[in-house]
């Protein structure tokens, strides 16, 4: 059955690491069937602890959570409600050997669905069908460690589709990639939509947006919560956000008398605006 309200709600979320170091403070947030969100934000704005607490993983500080419909805010208390959340939502690391760490990648990809008790021709049939998602069907038998850091990106968020989750979070999928790996994989990350996936994806890199986001939601590096949310074309032209949010930086440059600024994205994409 089609989910016909949110998949994720969020109200009043914070979370402290050992009580006393804020990740987020009061984040209020809806996401809803069939997004490709992107969490847009500078490093230290909380977007990897927010997916882990949207997976489960984290108990949040304070605040209510709720997934499919259910309150689910204590769930990382709850094995048995977690075992439930993890088969519908599925998290993607941003170190990829995290989640790499059998003999071969049909062995990595295998694991989640042997996991779920699934019968043999079944898990065969999600496996060959995850692998060829992510076009690394050749890369089946070999080792994890004899892989590219793009190919371990794939056969990773491969491990994850195996389980046909409903929701796909997806941690930094693109750093330290080089251009034309990371345009290869936001193509097959576009491709989700076409599997009926919701992704919840974060970055701080500002040219993957275009391509991968329906909607973008900006955490601000000192509020740690959303403070600006809207379509990819609308956040990309707000210079004022960008910089304000740490995303993109101006420098000051002089010529002659002549003093004017370029904003600057971190990630080496140059946005000029002079002034």
């Amino acid at each position: 059955m089609a989910q016909t309200g949110p998949i994720f709600r969020l109200e009043g979320i914070s979370y402290r690491y050992h009580g006393r170091h804020s990740a987020l403070d009061q984040v209020d947030l809806v996401v809803e069937p069939g997004e490709q969100l992107v969490i847009l934000g500078a490093n230290g704005s909380g977007k990897s602890t927010l997916l882990k607490i949207l997976d489960g993983l984290y108990r949040p500080t304070s605040g209510r959570l709720w997934a499919f419909g259910e309150e689910i805010t204590d769930v990382a208390d709850d094995p048995e409600r977690a075992r439930w959340l993890h088969r519908r939502v599925g998290l993607v690391f941003q170190d990829p050997d995290v989640q790499l760490f059998s003999p071969t990648v049909y062995d990595d990809v295998a694991f989640g669905p042997l996991q779920l008790g699934w019968p043999e021709e079944q898990v065969r049939e999600q496996v060959a069908r995850a692998l060829r998602a992510m076009e690394v069907a050749h890369l089946a038998d070999r080792a994890p460690y004899e892989l590219s850091g793009g190919e371990k990106r794939r056969v990773a968020i491969a491990t994850v589709l195996a389980m046909d989750p409903e929701v796909v979070l997806l941690d930094e999928p693109t750093a330290n990639l080089d251009p034309r790996t990371r345009a290869a994989l936001v193509h097959l990350i576009r491709g989700m939509r076409d599997l009926g996936k919701t992704v919840i994806l974060t970055t701080h890199e500002l040219d993957i947006v275009p391509g991968i986001a329906t909607r973008v939601v900006v955490f601000g590096d000192q509020e740690r919560r959303p403070v600006a949310s809207g379509h990819p074309s609308e956040i990309l032209r707000d210079t004022d956000l960008l910089v304000r949010t740490n995303l993109i930086h101006e420098h000051l440059h002089w010529h002659g008398e002549l003093a004017h600024t370029h904003p600057h994205a971190h990630d080496g994409e140059h946005l000029h605006e002079h002034r």
